[in-house]
């Protein structure tokens, strides 16, 4: 069991979980990429021994989100980390800043699950190890959007991850290209993962599936050589991109826009609304970031659109004093 003294609340935490892209085109739940730019953080303070056991969501970082802390993806995962942790004796207070879009396709749940979790951890002294930490954001993320990993596992370790399995946890981290950029355009609207999954279909034929598989394999070989020119048509995902493209206008013209900008593939990211495209280096990608925006504008859809790099630290907190 953990119990902090008073004098431990001036103690401040802040963890910053950054972006992703899940999927990665046919990688369905199992590939996903954390992404240079925007992300979520997250400080934590220790509460008064009157709030022992309580997690408080002072700011959840946005009007449209509950300051619940059993619908905040911070609070809940902050919540669990207390429970492993045995620290029932313990109060966190929570103060989130995001920086990802609502609904948007951009691991914007999952970020903001890792950086409360990561937080409260550190807030503690760090009793459970990275893994652990995954668990409790999983737990969040689960109960708020489904069990998946894809961007809780690039969000807390960086890089370009391939979930082998959950239970167990088996994760392959995968190299990244030195020229490799990703491009996400990010139109004006929202989409729910609950919503974006709902849409998925129980069951594939054969052919997909092994088109799927197929794909997914050319990614990986294109990934460990550093052979860019080998995701050409890998980035192809036949079953959740079907699904979801209705749901999405101005998608597939952004898509085309940027493969005839010259992207090496494009598909959505995550669960959308976002898409992104994958290009050899910042000149064309940024051709095929403009390329992308005018696409959404000519189907009278708003986007903005950036260019990024895969973020290779994932997570990370740094301590202040109130």
């Amino acid at each position: 069991m953990i119990a902090l003294d008073r004098a431990d609340t001036s103690r401040v935490v802040r963890a910053f979980a950054p972006g992703s892209t899940g999927n990665i085109g046919p990688g369905l739940d199992i590939l996903g990429c954390a992404l240079t730019g925007p992300g979520d953080a997250v400080e934590a303070r220790l509460l008064a021994r009157t709030d022992m056991g309580r997690v408080m969501v002072e700011d959840p970082g946005h009007p449209d989100l509950s300051s619940d802390p059993l619908r905040h993806a911070s609070a809940i995962a902050a919540s669990e980390i207390l429970r492993r942790a045995h620290a029932d004796r313990t109060g966190v207070a929570l103060r989130v800043t995001k920086g990802l879009p609502l609904a948007g396709g951009q691991g914007g749940s999952a970020a903001s699950a890792v950086a409360g979790a990561l937080a409260t951890n550190a807030l503690l002294g760090n009793p459970l190890d990275r893994r652990e930490v995954l668990a409790c954001a999983l737990v969040a993320e689960e109960r708020l959007a489904g069990r998946h990993i894809d961007n809780l596992a690039p969000a807390l370790f960086g890089g370009i991850v391939l979930i082998r399995s959950i239970d167990p946890l088996n994760i392959v981290h995968v190299p990244v290209p030195t020229n490799l950029r990703v491009v996400i355009a990010h139109p004006q609207m929202q989409l729910r993962t609950t919503d974006a999954r709902a849409v998925l279909p129980s069951s594939v034929d054969r052919a997909t599936a092994i088109a799927q598989a197929a794909s997914v394999a050319a990614i990986i070989a294109a990934l460990y050589s550093g052979d860019l020119s080998l995701l050409r048509g890998a980035i192809d995902d036949q079953i959740a991109e079907p699904a979801r493209a209705p749901l999405l206008p101005g998608f597939l013209a952004a898509k085309t826009a940027a493969l005839s900008a010259g992207a090496l593939g494009s598909s959505i990211s995550g669960g959308g609304p976002s898409s992104f495209a994958l290009a050899d280096g910042d000149d064309s990608a940024l051709e095929v970031m403009n390329a992308m925006v005018a696409a959404y504008a000519t189907s009278g859809i708003t986007a903005t659109g950036r260019v990024a790099r895969i973020d290779e630290r994932g997570a990370r907190t740094e301590e202040a004093h109130s």
